[in-house]
This record gives C-alpha cells, structure tokens and sequence, in this order.
C-alpha cells in the first residue's frame, strides 16, 4: 500500500449529522480513506441514503436525536470504542436580535452547541474514545471571524462551540486526545437552501468571496479528514478556517 498520511485504515469514526450537507460528505470520505463509520441523524430516510454511499464494510448506521438527553445516553449505549468524532450536526434560524424568542435560541443552543459537548463527555465517561483520539467540532466563520445580519443566535452556537474546543483542547490533552475545529464559510448545503436567502441574494454574496463561489460540502469534509488523520497528530486546539478567503477581506 503506499504511504498515505491521511489514511483512516484501522480507525473508527463517529459522525453526527451524517444524513445531509458536510455530514454526510465527512462520512462518505472517512469511508474511502478505509474507517469504518458510525454515522447518526433523526432523519432515517436520508441517513439510509448515506449508508448505502458509503466504501467497504463494518460501518453502522444508529438514528438518534442528540438534542435530547436520552438520545444521546441511546446512542452511547450501542457504539464501540472510537477513535474520531465528528460533530456535524447543526440548524440554523435567521431572526433579527429584537426578535429573538427564548425557544428558538434554546433550540439552536440544544442541536448545536448542547448536544455535540454532551456527546463528547459522554463517550469520554464511558471511556469510549481511544488515546490518541480525536474530536472535530464544526463550527463556522459566523460568530468567530465574522457576522451577518438576523444570525446572532446560530453565530452565538459557532462561538460557544470554538470556545469550549479551546478548553477541552487543554484538558484531554493529557489523554492524547486532540480537539479541533473546522471554520466553515458558506457551503452548499441543504441549511442554507432551506433559510429565507433567496437564490439571488445566494449569488449577489458569492461574488464576495475571494474564488467567487460557496465551498462544496466535500471541500469542508477533506478539512475534517486531516484533522481526524494521524497527519495532524501535533494539532490541537486549533480552529482550521475553510472559507474561500472570505474572512481575509
């Protein structure tokens, strides 16, 4: 076999919101680079079209919500040790800030930001991530780096998310367990065809970005990749921007 520092031979990955958008292009990658792949989502149709996607065998397909606490203990109950997590699951609402209700903002901090932090602390009390481990976070450009009108409450989530990335970084170092962050720009993804964007104001903002389009969602997933790969083994803590160059302007 030739050399491949990006292989995920012999490695078992976990992704969240692996039925649409970057989580499911993170699983299908994982999967050609030979990991075998736990991947969740609510959305058992979808999650199923992932699966059959995905290369070789030994792959596991669990429907669960993770914005529940129960879903969450559910899930833990029935996945092996893992070597890499990545959280891919993720909503978004725009509302300008006057109008924000509780609800909706509990909502987006329970899908984004609760669950994916849960889920690591669970997997780690139940010992079911392996030393040399590594945990992925999708946040986003919006809150970090940049912002846009009627998104506080999504960029709020991505900020808390970089955030905490940040302290586990230091605190699981010392079980050789690497966290990291991936800083999306805007993808094509089902979250931003399904907002209140129109597809002409979709293009007026592309022109914007330095390479004067979106990312594809396999784009963001080759990010993921290296950070879930024994090729970032002294990466930790970092927040790797994939935006176009967008946040350079």
């Amino acid at each position: 076999m030739s050399y491949n520092p990006y292989s995920l031979q012999e490695k078992r990955i976990l992704v969240t919101g692996a039925s649409s958008g970057i989580g499911r292009a993170t699983a299908i990658e994982c999967a050609k680079l030979g990991a075998k792949v736990i991947i969740t989502g609510r959305n058992e149709e979808r999650l199923k079209e992932t699966f059959c996607e995905l290369n070789g065998d030994g792959h596991l397909m669990i429907i669960a919500d993770l914005s529940e606490d129960s879903g969450i203990q559910e899930l833990v109950k029935h996945i092996p040790l893992i070597n890499g997590i990545v959280h891919a699951a993720g909503i978004s609402e725009m509302i300008l800030f006057q109008f924000i209700k509780r609800n909706k903002l509990m909502n987006l901090f329970n899908v984004n930001f609760f669950a994916p932090v849960l889920l690591s602390q669970f997997l780690l009390k139940n010992k079911l991530l392996a030393k040399g481990g590594s945990i992925v976070f999708l946040s986003s450009i919006d809150g970090p780096l940049t912002v846009h009108v009627s998104n506080s409450m999504y960029s709020a989530t991505k900020g808390a998310i970089s955030a905490i990335m940040k302290n586990m970084a230091v605190e699981l170092a010392a079980k050789s367990i690497r966290v990291n962050a991936v800083l999306p720009g805007m993808t094509e993804t089902p979250l931003i065809h399904g907002s209140v964007i129109t597809q002409e104001q979709l293009n007026e903002d592309m022109k914007l970005y330095p390479l004067k389009r979106y990312a594809e969602p396999r784009e963001i997933a080759l990010a993921v990749i290296y950070l879930l790969s024994d090729a970032s083994s002294f990466t930790t803590g970092a927040s790797l921007v994939v935006d176009g160059g967008f946040s350079l302007l």
